[in-house]
């Protein structure tokens, strides 16, 4: 068996989940769009640019889930599947999943955006295992705050670490490790692995991957 690792903003999905969330609930009047909008825009061009402080990011982020309820959250989360996300779900991301399926890869989505936003999105994919930064909850609501380690640049190589841990695995266990990535900010998970793949990289991950001889590919 070989290990697939499928990064999911901008790479299996045509856009940024964690971005559209946002601008999805300044758009139904659920946020304030003069107090959201800018910093929304600001802390996704810090993560494109590789200056982002995930744990202010995330402070903003997952504040407005701590105040509705949880069965609030999952019928704005149904539309904003059918609004936002569908049409960002294209038939190579798809085909590609598939593909690493067919061979029986253990296929995992690995994301630094949270879990209440992409497990559905992982599991529209057909993919069963997500790694993703976690909200932290408290009698099934949502406080607001993190849990654990955020699963962002070197976060994500301890988070899954500790997964494969858990499941009594390694990477020794693997003789093929993929992981699929459009950003600068996975570099350190794309040095782990056997074979990095760089998906409509950014500028910087471009260079970085033609100077290793990574490959590179377009899901678009």
């Amino acid at each position: 068996m070989n290990l697939a690792l499928f990064d999911l903003d901008n790479t299996l999905l045509t856009g940024d989940s964690d971005f559209e969330w946002a601008q999805f609930l300044i758009d139904k009047g659920v946020i304030d769009r003069a107090l959201y909008e800018v910093k929304n825009q600001t802390f996704y061009d810090q993560y494109k640019n590789g200056t982002l402080d995930i744990h202010k990011f995330l402070d903003f982020q997952l504040e407005p889930l701590s105040r509705h309820s949880r069965k609030t959250l999952d019928a704005w989360h149904a539309e904003f599947m059918r609004e936002r996300i569908a049409g960002m779900m294209g038939q190579p991301a798809r085909e590609l999943v598939a593909q690493h399926r067919v061979a029986g890869d253990l296929c995992v989505v690995i994301t630094a955006t949270n879990s209440f936003v992409t497990a559905p999105i992982a599991r529209a994919f057909g993919v069963e295992h997500l790694i993703a930064t976690e909200p932290e909850q408290r009698n099934g609501e949502f406080t607001g705050r993190v849990n654990g380690v955020p699963s962002f640049r070197e976060g994500k190589i301890t988070r899954l670490e500790a997964w494969l841990a858990e499941r009594g695995q390694s990477w020794n266990d693997f003789p093929i490790s993929t992981f699929y990535s459009d950003s600068l900010n996975d570099l350190p998970l794309l040095e782990k692995v056997t074979q990095p793949v760089a998906v409509d990289p950014d500028d910087t991950l471009r260079a970085h991957a033609e100077r290793r001889g990574w490959r590179i590919i377009s899901l678009r």
